[in-house]
């Protein structure tokens, strides 16, 4: 059977963007060739942060974790899930009667069958065309002040009526300068932008659950990447 490099799979709540709130089995999986700064599972990726192990695991076994929980979906993000072909994992998750999200930078082909996907573009491998075009929402990460202006231009030419989700950067979520940018970007252009947050974090909930590891260090650490 098909395993991938998993680096953590664990049952919470969406906690961000559209779905925000709902049930969902979140799978992680391990690799990111882009590694930004601020990254928030660096733990994947970051030579400080990676396991001394990287468990592979069959993807039938991953979907029968998720059934025997209460999620409404199934989320595959990580790391950057489409360095991996998902293919074999999106059938096994179909099987047991579940809906596949993908959470991606779009920097990369996606292989495999998903319901929804979430495109959250990053700088260091800006997203392929095709993938801002399809997917079901955009979330960009706000960095400083100027980050939405800065985005705008490499999106909107594709943008097709999806929301647009302005996200402060996890270590800025108190800046009152990223905090204003998005409030005043939201309410002069109106729809598709929204304002969003990582409502999860307020909740510790991933925590709840034994299979989520500890959340690294995060916050714009250059040198470190993290």
């Amino acid at each position: 059977m098909t395993s991938l490099a998993i680096y953590e799979s664990f049952f919470s709540w969406q906690g961000e963007g559209y779905h925000m709130g709902k049930a969902a089995f979140f799978i992680r999986t391990f690799g990111c060739p882009l590694q930004c700064p601020w990254c928030d599972s660096a733990g994947t990726w970051h030579p400080d942060w990676v396991p001394d192990s990287v468990e592979r695991m069959p993807v039938g076994e991953l979907a029968a974790r998720a059934k025997m929980t209460k999620a409404e979906f199934v989320v595959v993000t990580g790391g950057e899930p489409t360095i991996h072909d998902l293919r074999p994992l999106t059938k096994a998750i179909a099987l047991i009667g579940l809906p596949t999200h993908l959470e991606t930078a779009g920097s990369f082909e996606i292989r495999g069958d998903f319901q929804w996907v979430t495109v959250s573009p990053k700088w260091a491998k800006p997203p392929l065309p095709e993938n801002l075009q399809s997917a079901n929402e955009i979330k960009l990460i706000i960095e400083n002040e100027h980050s939405i202006d800065c985005w705008l231009p490499k999106i909107e030419p594709y943008l097709s009526g999806q929301p647009v989700w302005l996200h402060p950067e996890w270590s800025q979520r108190a800046n009152p300068r990223v905090l204003s940018a998005i409030s005043i970007a939201v309410k002069q252009r109106g729809s598709p932008f929204r304002a969003g947050y990582q409502l999860h974090r307020i909740f510790n909930v991933d925590a709840l659950d034994t299979g989520a590891r500890p959340t690294v260090p995060i916050g714009g650490h250059q040198r470190l990447g993290f």
